[in-house]
């Protein structure tokens, strides 16, 4: 989820890495406030103008670790969340039996996410999808190939490879090859769940898939396999 500013009181809701799980940071304890930096200046944010940004310390209910805000304030009762540190997003869970430099790549995109680089998030994702199929067999051609003979196996289901057509494999085309453009976070996160679906129908039931891939000849079988 994206950090969410709740301007009545004064805290931040975010995922928040080293809980785990989604937090509410506080400006204050019952005894004191954990401090700001505020600095003056007129500008624009977002069609909006403001009077100062604050920079505001807060600190995580459950761990006790610490956030900064970047807010726009006006003079008025109103105000807006720019950036929280730190940044970060939950992380999708994929089957322990995702190869390593895979499992990193994915990681990756996550990471590059979590600092909100979406145009490096949807190559990386790219480039997870290709790879994972390369090393379940599907080595010749484009990925548009690559995706449309895994379906024609049974790899991966009908709706999936729309979605790794479109979500994945055409976006990310068009932001490596195309003009520039803002990528939105809701493409990211559409390209972010379907590659770790992707990802769960290769390697969830890893012994039924690589069986099924061994008797399509995409995978080496039996003693062949032991020598790989």
């Amino acid at each position: 989820m994206q950090p969410v500013f709740d301007y009545n009181k004064g805290n931040v809701r975010a995922y928040y890495p080293d809980c785990g799980a989604i937090a509410t940071f506080d400006f204050r304890d019952p005894e004191r406030e954990f401090g700001y930096i505020l600095v003056r200046v007129s500008h624009s944010f977002n069609g909006q103008t403001f009077e100062c940004v604050i920079y505001r310390l807060l600190r995580c209910s459950g761990c006790h670790r610490a956030g900064v805000a970047k807010i726009h304030q006006s003079s008025g009762p109103y105000a807006v969340l720019e950036d929280f540190y730190p940044t970060s997003i939950e992380k999708l869970p994929i089957p322990h039996d995702v190869p390593q430099g895979i499992a990193n790549e994915f990681r990756e995109a996550e990471l590059c996410a979590s600092v909100r680089a979406l145009r490096a998030v949807l190559a990386l994702f790219r480039s997870t999808l290709e790879k994972a199929l390369e090393a379940n067999g599907y080595t010749r051609g484009n990925l548009k190939d690559k995706i449309d003979e895994a379906a024609r196996d049974h790899v991966i289901t009908a709706p999936r490879q729309s979605r790794a057509q479109n979500n994945i494999r055409d976006l990310a085309n068009a932001i490596l090859h195309g003009p520039w453009r803002e990528v939105t976070q809701e493409e990211v996160d559409s390209a972010h769940l379907y590659t770790q679906r992707i990802l769960e129908d290769l390697y969830d039931d890893r012994k039924t898939v690589e069986a099924h891939l061994q008797s399509l000849g995409r995978l080496p079988s039996g003693e062949e396999a032991t020598r790989v």
